[in-house]
């Protein structure tokens, strides 16, 4: 397996829904995984939205009918889809699922984040520019 075609395989596999992966070829054996677990950088610049320092409780007992949309790759979050763009949603906005809500850049690939829900944008948790980890909640829609 070529280099590129390694390069590829890891991206798709990381914007799937695939949680670990096999392949075997002559000798080599490949074993990707993905682990669903929120890892915050402690750097002292960075904001974080008082949402995500929820505790599992206080996240079990919120309202049903809010829904998350969380990062689907670890990556960079931009919310417009050029610097000099209107961003594609604001708190307040209504949206439909399957909408471009945002973009999530991971070794020069931008991927479009879907919508997942209909609703109303009521927070967003990352700003423009700042780098997202797998499973990161981006979007809240009520």
């Amino acid at each position: 397996m070529e280099t590129e075609q390694l390069i590829q395989l890891i991206q798709t596999v990381s914007s799937s829904k695939l949680t670990e992966f096999h392949y075997e070829e002559n000798d080599m054996k490949l074993v990707l995984k993905k682990e669903e677990q929120l890892h915050i950088a402690k750097t002292s610049n960075l904001e974080l939205h008082p949402a995500i320092h929820e505790t599992e409780e206080e996240m079990e007992n919120a309202d049903i009918s809010e829904n998350v949309v969380k990062s689907p790759l670890v990556g960079t979050f931009y919310s417009a889809p050029a610097e000099d763009a209107a961003p594609f949603v604001q708190v307040g906005e209504s949206v439909k699922k399957g909408q471009t809500i945002a973009i999530v850049e991971a070794m020069k690939l931008m991927n479009e984040i879907e919508c997942e829900f209909d609703g109303i944008v009521t927070d967003i948790y990352v700003k423009n520019g700042q780098t997202v980890e797998y499973g990161q909640p981006l979007f809240c829609i009520k």
